[in-house]
């Protein structure tokens, strides 16, 4: 049986796999266009517009904020979390500044039921 997902849960797998797919999209383009010109900034503006890639990474990191704002309150009824509450609090505390953080809570928070 499949499990049931919550709305910030689907969304997010949504942007990530768009964002994913994008990603491959632009991979290619880049190396298509490396073979025929340099790759300046001003050409790698072009094609982060032209494949679709700023927007899905602006979606993916919308999902992401939802996803991580649904864990932090879905979250607080865990027995986990109130036995380790400074501890998860500071974690999401450091989202912004933290990369690593920020995956964990991520990966986390998909694994809500």
């Amino acid at each position: 049986m499949n499990k049931i997902l919550a709305k910030p849960q689907v969304d997010y797998q949504r942007a990530k796999a768009k964002f994913e797919e994008k990603s491959q999209v632009m991979q290619k383009r880049i190396e298509e266009t490396r073979v025929l010109r340099e790759i300046t900034q001003e050409v790698m503006e072009e094609l982060v517009q032209e494949t679709g890639f700023h927007d899905a990474f602006n979606a993916l990191t919308i999902a992401e904020n939802e996803l991580i704002s649904w864990s932090h309150t879905t979250i607080k009824r865990e027995k986990t979390y109130l036995d380790n509450k400074d501890s998860f609090d500071r974690m999401y505390q450091n989202l912004d500044s933290n990369p690593q953080a920020r995956a964990t809570i991520i990966d986390l928070a998909m694994r809500i039921r």
